[in-house]
């Protein structure tokens, strides 16, 4: 069952985005992917974040560059937590248009808010997400964090 909604504003966003659906695949946790613009698609974006409960989703990562507005506005029409990926794109001021954009939510519309191009931490905060009543899935994230520790403890066998 689909878990997890992975929105972006454009193509254009998509290599970031993947980085959320890499992490997902490599969890097993289970999303559909989608270009929704807040600017282009309104419609499709009002649709898409008030029908998104309803289809089973449980968290929705939204992406999206230059004034960012389609985390917010996801935020503002679902139930559901919504984790901003800020894009730095080509059309972005160095990115920080983005991140202020995703940042800066009045106070009921929270946005969970990950680093510029964020997005494999973006996937990894859904799973614990989802995680927090699966105990299955708590489990492939207790071994993913210790695949980072072995390799962190791998790495730095050979410095003197």
């Amino acid at each position: 069952m689909v878990k997890v909604g992975i929105i972006m504003g454009s193509k254009s966003d998509l290599p970031v985005m993947q980085q959320a659906a890499d992490f997902l695949d490599k969890i097993g946790v289970e999303y559909e992917m989608n270009i929704v613009s807040a600017h282009r698609t309104p419609e499709l974006m009002f649709e898409y974040a008030k029908g998104a409960h309803t289809r089973g989703l449980e968290v929705i990562i939204a992406g999206a560059g230059g004034a960012a507005h389609l985390p917010g506005m996801t935020a503002s029409l679902t139930p559901l937590p919504v984790i901003g990926v800020p894009v730095k794109s080509s059309n972005s001021i160095d990115g920080w248009d983005s991140i202020l954009s995703i940042l800066q939510m009045p106070g009921g519309i929270p946005v969970a808010t990950v680093a510029l191009n964020g997005a494999k931490n973006a996937g990894i905060l859904a799973a614990k997400i989802v995680g927090a009543t699966d105990q299955k899935l708590q489990q492939k994230l207790l071994a993913y964090m210790e695949e980072m520790k072995e390799a962190v403890l791998e790495s730095g066998k050979n410095l003197k």
